[in-house]
């Protein structure tokens, strides 16, 4: 017999910050109406988010998520809805499609509570840019790592081509146009002109 797996099923993550038993969590888990929504572009907006999670149900509100120093989007945002029934709606039918050349995912979450706005990496965004090295125009280019290292080699590089900023003295570029010059001797006139053919 093949087993169907549920498409508004919670994930496997657990928030251990939160510092929950496992009783309570999924207590926590099974009433709430509130969606962990991942992997957004820092340049989606709260309306775009608004308008398409909409579709599912009323929402209470939109907690989006910050860069903990710059306070400026950095990928991630928490949707409540008055229902359950509307986030679970979310889970089958927007989790996996895209938002701004984007593909979002959402999670069950256990609650919103202040403070979980911001990025907890290092660097003040999420954790996940900071170690992921390749380019991504929608989360800020490279990840953090990968930014402080190519910050580092260039300035490496600027510092190592300082020196020849000017280019060097040379011989002089200065030339005369020389013509052919006439000369005497032994009272006929010369040239260092080609003589012309006679006809």
């Amino acid at each position: 017999m093949t087993s169907i797996e549920r498409l508004d099923a919670p994930s496997s993550y657990v928030d251990r910050q939160l510092r929950r038993g496992p009783a309570d969590e999924a207590e926590a888990l099974r009433t709430s109406s509130t969606l962990y929504v991942g992997n957004l572009s820092f340049y989606t907006t709260e309306e775009q988010i608004h308008e398409l999670f909409s579709k599912c149900g009323e929402i209470k509100r939109i907690i989006m998520g910050l860069d903990r120093f710059a306070h400026t989007p950095c990928g991630f945002c928490f949707v409540e809805f008055y229902s359950r029934a509307a986030a679970l709606d979310c889970m089958k039918f927007v989790n996996g499609t895209k938002l701004d050349e984007r593909v979002i995912r959402t999670d069950l979450d256990p609650g919103y509570k202040d403070g979980r706005q911001y990025g907890r990496g290092k660097t003040g965004g999420q954790v996940r840019d900071e170690y992921r090295w390749e380019y991504d125009a929608g989360r800020g280019g490279y990840g953090a790592r990968r930014a402080a290292e190519e910050a580092a080699r260039q300035a490496a590089q600027e510092k190592d081509y300082v020196a020849i900023k000017e280019v060097p003295a040379g011989p002089s570029l200065e030339y005369r146009d020389e013509e052919p010059r006439a000369q005497e001797e032994d009272g006929e006139v010369m040239t260092d002109a080609a003589p012309a053919d006679e006809p």
